[in-house]
């Protein structure tokens, strides 16, 4: 085997190990993986021990037409979202 066929190898194996292990850890740190080919998205979920919303994400506002207030615990933190493959364009509308 050449060190070419070799460096293949151990790159072919590191990778579903290395995200395996990424995957934990954006659980551990309560963000939201998720990964197509067209794009991958990084997220943030509600915290389950928040004391304001707790792990709900929010709140009810009251009034005739009430709307969520989102809590801080998520929403205040960034969203990171890298695009791969373009999406392809549609020929005709989908309805």
């Amino acid at each position: 085997m050449s060190a070419r066929h070799l460096r293949a190898a151990l790159l072919l194996a590191a990778v579903p190990s290395a995200a395996a292990t990424a995957a934990v850890v954006l659980r551990a740190s309560h963000l939201k993986f998720y990964a197509d080919r067209h794009r991958i998205e990084i997220t943030a979920q509600p915290r389950p021990g928040c004391p304001r919303c707790h792990g709900e994400g929010g709140w009810w506002t009251g009034g005739a037409f009430p709307e969520m207030e989102a809590c801080g615990c998520w929403s205040d933190r960034r969203e990171i979202r890298i695009r791969l493959l373009p999406v392809p364009a549609w020929d005709e509308p989908p309805f």
